[in-house]
């Protein structure tokens, strides 16, 4: 694409920032429901402080929980080429931190259906960074692979001002703008990667072109367990004690209701004064109503149901990933999803940098499925001498076991190798010299 004018680059900024501003009410709101900032719409302005102050308490965050659950088992621990080995866009990897910087990405991408990467020309590497959408808009034609547009939001030293990144296939474009109506062109850069260099991480695969968030089907049920909490709070703070009535008298100060509501024998001259105290009230039904709403939350988000509730009580391995199966399989789909995404973006970082890219090679999940390691290990063992299979060709299989671990060891067995090689051929050569003699 040719360099724009200033106009042209003003035009399209505009239009991105109105497609902008037509998603982020959505992810606003996705944003707040996980960082437990969702408004309590049922608590009217007349209600006392107190009430208010207590509809306050009441949020409790599970949603937070349902992230958290798959954004901590997905780790990408290595990048296999066809050859068995690390491919060479792995350094890329390490040397942009992206074992701690992933874990931002997908939890972006479960969050709000999408996340993005910017990869980019650097030293002494391409430079690969997260994205979220709530700063990125990228838009797309025919080639749903790469982006047509994409617009950045970037933080700028100057206090007021609003920066943004325009890229196309070939130019970045630094502009300002307080709003669609009001942009004005800063410089502009070329990239020279020959796309737009952003990468799309979809969180699930659908034919109808929708961005789907892990939380689209479960923020109605935060808000019921949200209203179930704050109903028993407040039944809590007001019913669950046995409240004393006295019928007859009157207290002519706040004094004199302090002293009788302390007091452990209370006398009155009024022989018509009379006394009672009403039945606390039960709490049961509200505790029974907000664990079927987890249960429900369970079900419809494959979470494991001790992962929401907190009941794990003696449970063996293997009944623990009986338990956790229906979320594995969630997870599958996540890292089937990422996966690809990710080997896009490490491409596209070695096509930067110059390096020979294998289209075969895979990024490699640590496993992080419960297993009882001693039959997990017991089993690898019976498959390296049932099957002839090499024991360091198992080694990756072992839980725990990253890909730094892998290339260590497999190090060691190299020089262990040479050592016996040595040792053989001096042998040899010893016996060659004796047989001489």
């Amino acid at each position: 694409m040719a360099l724009m004018s200033k106009r042209q680059i003003a035009e399209q900024v505009k239009v991105m920032l109105n497609w902008r501003a037509a998603e982020q009410p959505v992810l606003d709101e996705l944003h707040d429901y996980l960082r437990n900032k969702q408004r309590h719409m049922w608590v009217p302005n007349t209600v006392p402080d107190e009430v208010r102050r207590i509809a306050n308490m009441c949020r409790v965050n599970v949603l937070g929980l349902v992230i958290d659950s798959v954004a901590q088992s997905m780790y990408v621990d290595g990048y296999r080429a066809d050859t068995g080995t690390e491919a060479p866009a792995w350094d890329i990897w390490q040397r942009n931190k992206l074992d701690a910087r992933q874990v931002g990405i997908h939890r972006a991408m479960l969050t709000y259906g999408v996340s993005y990467t910017t990869v980019l020309p650097g030293a002494p590497v391409a430079v690969i960074r997260g994205q979220s959408p709530r700063y990125l808009t990228a838009v797309y034609g025919e080639d749903d692979d790469w982006p047509m547009w994409a617009l950045e939001k970037r933080r700028s030293a100057t206090r007021g001002e609003t920066l943004y990144r325009l890229f196309d296939d070939k130019y970045a474009y630094w502009v300002t703008a307080d709003s669609a109506q009001n942009v004005e062109y800063v410089s502009h850069e070329e990239h020279g990667v020959g796309r737009v260099p952003v990468v799309r991480y979809l969180n699930k695969a659908d034919l109808d072109d929708e961005v789907i968030s892990d939380l689209d089907d479960l923020m109605n049920i935060q808000d019921q367990i949200n209203f179930t909490t704050f109903g028993l709070l407040v039944c809590q703070h007001y019913g669950a004690h046995a409240q004393k009535w006295i019928a007859g008298w009157l207290a002519e100060s706040t004094e004199e209701y302090l002293k009788a509501t302390a007091a452990k024998v209370w006398t009155f001259e009024d022989p018509e004064t009379k006394f009672g105290q009403f039945e606390p009230a039960t709490l049961d039904g509200y505790i029974e109503s907000r664990k079927d709403s987890l249960r429900n939350l369970a079900a419809i988000s494959q979470t494991p149901a001790h992962a929401l509730r907190g009941e794990l009580v003696n449970l063996s391995a293997e009944a623990l990933a009986a338990a956790e199966q229906s979320e594995r399989r969630k997870i599958t789909e996540k890292e089937t999803m990422a996966g690809e995404s990710w080997e896009q973006s490490l491409e596209l970082a070695a096509e930067i940098d110059g390096l020979q890219s294998d289209p075969s090679a895979q990024v490699r999940w640590r496993d992080t499925e419960a297993r009882a390691f001693a039959a997990t290990v017991d089993a690898l063992g019976k498959m390296v001498q049932m099957l002839g299979i090499p024991p360091e060709e198992v080694w990756e299989k072992v839980p725990g076991v990253t890909q730094q671990d892998v290339e260590r060891w497999r190090a060691s067995l190299d020089e262990v190798d040479s050592f016996a090689r040595l040792e053989q051929m001096l042998a040899r050569q010893g016996a060659s010299a004796v047989e001489a003699e």
